[in-house]
C-alpha cells in the first residue's frame, strides 16, 4: 500500500510543479539568465543521468562493458556520425565487450 501513496504523492507533486511553472508571469521567463538555464540544464540532467547509469551499480563504481561503449559513442559523437550511427556504434561495442 505505501508504494500506491508514493506514486500518488509523486504524481500531485509533479501536477503542482507544473501548475507552478504556468504559474509564473512570461516576463520572468524572458530574462536571458533564465533562458540559458532552461537551456542548459536538461543537457546537464541527461549527461548526470546518463554518468550515474554508465558508471554506478549501486553505491559502487563500476567500468564495465557499458563504459566501453559510452567512450565509443563519444567517438562517434565527435566524429559527428547521425544519430542512429551512435547509438548503433555504441551497442555494437557494449555487446562486443560482454562477448569477450
Amino acid at each position: 500500500m505505501s508504494t500506491w501513496i508514493a506514486i500518488g504523492v509523486t504524481a500531485a507533486g509533479c501536477y503542482l510543479v507544473k501548475l507552478l511553472g504556468l504559474s509564473v508571469p512570461a516576463g520572468a521567463l524572458e530574462r536571458p539568465l533564465v533562458r540559458r538555464l532552461a537551456a542548459l540544464l536538461p543537457v546537464a540532467l541527461l549527461a548526470a543521468l546518463t554518468a550515474q547509469q554508465t558508471f554506478g551499480d549501486g553505491p559502487h563504481l563500476v567500468l564495465d562493458a557499458r563504459a566501453a561503449g559510452l567512450g565509443a559513442a563519444v567517438i562517434a559523437l565527435v566524429a559527428r556520425a547521425p544519430f542512429l550511427v551512435v547509438v548503433a556504434v555504441a551497442v555494437a561495442v557494449t555487446a562486443g565487450v560482454r562477448a569477450l
